[in-house]
């Protein structure tokens, strides 16, 4: 257990920086760097100063130091504006300021008044009679600054009270969110937010990873990394070949214990909300990261810089370039302008120039004829006695040409596009979609480009088994059960009730109306739903069945490309059900079931047909597909060698062939369509395969039969879109992003630079 004492800093004996490089390597790479940098796992805890099995022991100096040294688990969010602060954002609008100008000089010009002089002394014969009005020129000043007061006050408002609502949100999911750890060797749950590097986590099916950690113990863990990847399948976790442990991840499969390695905006989903600016002291992290590691490593980093992934954005990346890449820096877009703001601020500055015109041709005009009037043709003599006479009726002429410009501008303009936008925000918020500010309102309507990903937006993120070869028939939809003969559905029920892992399981809808939930591996729940769609009850098979009894088990691994369960009969015999790549296991078939649900002979040329007819025309539409089949072992015969998977899985008989998919969201054409025909480019960035990808983009619309549009993996887009140093050039990304319809196999940080990309680019007048 671990000692009772306060950790200080400097018994950390591994650095921040460390941590997080360590955290960006996958798979063997990370495996290979904890063996060379630190023995084992075992042997990082002991730097981490926690214990494998008890944790660290909590005290809350202990957590202190852990927080100051390595960070809190939250991302620190940007410090809300005070409403002052919302006042003068929303007094930044050209056409306010203008108004307000304006409104200000005719005040000043209607209260000035310069006493002295006479109209009958000065002989200025058509100044005798005062305009009845004069004294009122002050009620429109006034009046065009209440305007721009209601406008403010409205707009800063809306934007105060929704900041409210998302502070009172976050606030929300931060308290009730908690994890279980084990600190001084009790489990206890915990806020996600207290979570520090070095606490020990329980992890099991169901959970949300809440910080990047390395695996200590695993049982048959399997991790849904679609989130951070867009890869749908499930990662296998393991010490040997893949301990890590990603923050934002599912675990979907089995439990284990991990030992917290990032936390915050240094795991590798904070990592991601720091590059699309999401937290105001990201920056100051890396600057303090940056700091240390050339304190530490200053000796070194001449020679590790170029062999350092650039697209990492790792602490020697930043030091090789920190003050090369300042001016290349992509500029920030949170104070642009949106697109009406930017149209109406256009329309203010040309009404105002025409408005400047007239108003000061007209002031001209006067002045031209009471100059000529007065002192050409009457011949009069500018006298000091009649200055203050003559500069009022100048500053008369002047207050008719301000008049003139302020009419020109529509104040009454920027409240009408507010009072429409707030009343915008209540129809939205009907929708349940809260905005947090009211020019965000327009944002949809103004779009030009759509980038979407594909799993769970374009498709509904469950697989689900669409076609199927059964019976000696390619069906292109889920065949009715007195399609299927009696035989060959019972070897279906039993053999994907038991060569499924039992912890994959299809549940009760959590509303009312709503889908059946899919637990566990997303294909093993299509091949169970698919049972349910043939009226077929897979758990009374488990129940007949349990776990325990099954005799033997080959799990799937990358190697096999199948899963097989052997069964053991009361009578001796064995039967075994094998499920897997359909390629794979149809090679070893011998046999295949019939339309009577009798094993016939399955040849070399019915394998090549089957390719042909089946499993290559479902590949085509996007699908997987999967081989069911099975093997009997008769009692009389010798107990074979089970070790001996060459013997044991072969001579298969084929039970049918489906094809599964995670099928489109029946909306999704419709509205892919309405936005092609509004003008808007939909494109599909995602990280699934580039078959799949294209399949989809066909099914939902944004691929047409004879487009000429472009479909690139995540590698071929970089090679596109940087030069030889591996920097990203504008002029390349311009030549490839107006014809890209998919992005394949796509990173997050490839996600990001296509869009960083298009806003950045002038190709195109909108964007």
């Amino acid at each position: 257990m671990v000692t009772p004492v306060s950790i200080v800093a400097k018994d950390l004996t591994i650095t921040l920086s460390e941590l997080r490089n360590l955290m960006e390597l996958r798979k063997t790479d990370a495996v290979k760097k904890i063996q060379a940098n630190y023995g084992d796992i075992n042997q990082l805890c002991k730097r981490l100063k926690t214990s494998p099995t008890d944790g660290i022991y909590g005290i809350p100096s202990e957590l202190d130091t852990r927080r100051t040294v390595f960070g809190k688990n939250y991302i620190p969010p940007k410090k809300p504006q005070t409403f002052l602060e919302l006042v003068w954002d929303a007094l930044q609008d050209p056409t306010l300021c203008f108004l307000i100008i304006a409104a200000l000089i005719s005040l000043g010009l209607s209260f000035y008044n310069p006493p002295g002089g006479s109209a009958a002394a000065c002989h200025a014969t058509d100044m005798e009679e005062e305009d009845e009005e004069e004294e009122m020129d002050w009620i429109e000043g006034c009046a065009i600054l209440l305007s721009v007061l209601c406008v403010v006050l409205v707009t800063a408002f809306n934007d105060w009270s929704k900041e409210k609502q998302f502070q009172g949100l976050q606030r929300r999911i931060e308290s009730e969110q908690k994890f279980t750890v084990i600190r001084k060797g009790e489990v206890i749950q915990v806020p996600i937010t207290d979570l520090v590097v070095g606490d020990v986590a329980q992890i099991k099916y169901g959970d949300l990873i809440p910080a990047d950690g390395l695996l200590l113990q695993g049982h048959d863990l399997k991790v849904d990394e679609s989130s951070l990847t867009g890869e749908s399948d499930h990662v296998k976790k393991s010490l040997t070949a893949d301990p890590m442990l990603l923050s934002g991840t599912h675990v979907m499969e089995g439990s284990g214990k991990m030992v917290i390695t990032a936390v915050g905006i240094n795991s590798q989903a904070g990592i991601i909300l720091s590059l699309l600016g999401v937290g105001e002291t990201s920056e100051k992290t890396k600057d303090k990261d940056n700091k240390a590691k050339k304190t530490k490593d200053s000796s070194e980093a001449p020679k590790n810089l170029d062999t350092v992934d650039t697209e990492r954005g790792d602490e020697d990346v930043e030091i090789k370039t920190n003050e090369e890449e300042k001016p290349k820096k992509a500029p920030s877009h949170k104070k642009e302008k949106s697109v009406l703001q930017a149209k109406l601020t256009r329309l203010a500055v040309q009404i105002g120039k025409g408005g400047l015109a007239m108003s000061i041709l007209t002031v001209i005009v006067l002045l031209a004829r009471f100059f000529i009037i007065n002192f050409v043709m009457m011949k009069l003599v500018w006298t000091k006695e009649c200055t203050p006479l003559y500069l009022r009726r100048i500053l008369k002429d002047l207050i008719i040409g301000v008049t003139i410009l302020v009419v020109a501008v529509p104040e009454g303009l920027p409240l009408a596009v507010t009072i429409s936008l707030a009343y915008s925000v209540k129809q939205m918020m009907k929708d349940n979609n809260l905005v947090r500010h009211l020019d965000a309102c327009e944002t949809m309507g103004n779009a030009t480009t759509i980038c979407s990903d594909k799993t769970g937006t374009l498709t509904m993120n469950r697989m689900t088994v669409v076609q199927a070869f059964i019976s000696n028939t390619h069906h292109r939809v889920i065949p009715e059960l007195h399609l299927v003969h009696p035989t060959t559905l019972d070897c279906l029920r039993k053999g994907i009730a038991t060569n499924c892992a039992y912890t994959s399981q299809i549940a009760s809808p959590e509303r009312r109306g709503g889908l059946p939930r899919q637990l566990g591996n997303k294909t093993e729940c299509a091949l169970l739903s698919f049972l349910l769609e043939l009226k077929q009850d897979y758990e009374a098979i488990r129940k007949m069945i349990p776990e325990e009894q099954l005799y033997k088990v080959y799990t799937f691994n990358s190697e096999r490309k199948s899963m097989s369960t052997v069964l053991k009969n009361d009578d001796g015999s064995y039967q075994m059900f094998t499920k897997g790549a359909s390629e794979i296991v149809l090679q070893k078939c011998c046999f295949i079931l019939n339309e009577d649900g009798e094993s016939v002979a399955f040849e070399e040329e019915d394998y090549a047909l089957m390719i042909k007819n089946v499993i290559d025309p479902m590949a085509s539409e996007g699908l997987r597909t999967i081989c069911l089949a099975f093997r009997d072992f008769p009692a009389d015969d010798e107990e074979p060698d089970w070790d001996d998977e060459d013997d044991i899985i072969k001579d298969l008989t084929c039970i049918s062939i489906v094809g599964i998919e995670d099928p489109v969201r029946p909306e999704v054409p419709e509205a892919i369509r309405k936005c092609q025909n509004a003008g808007i480019v939909v494109r599909m960035v995602t990280g699934d395969n580039f078959n799949t990808a294209r399949a989809i983009a066909v099914k939902c619309g944004i691929l047409q039969p004879g487009d000429n549009f472009l479909c690139l993996e995540g590698k071929e887009f970089n090679r596109r879109i940087r030069n030889s140093e591996g920097e990203i050039e504008q002029e390349l990304f311009d030549k490839v992003w107006p014809t890209l319809r998919v992005l394949a196999r796509s990173s997050p940080s490839d996600k990001y630079n296509l869009v960083d990309g298009i806003i950045n680019s002038n190709v195109t007048k909108q964007r």
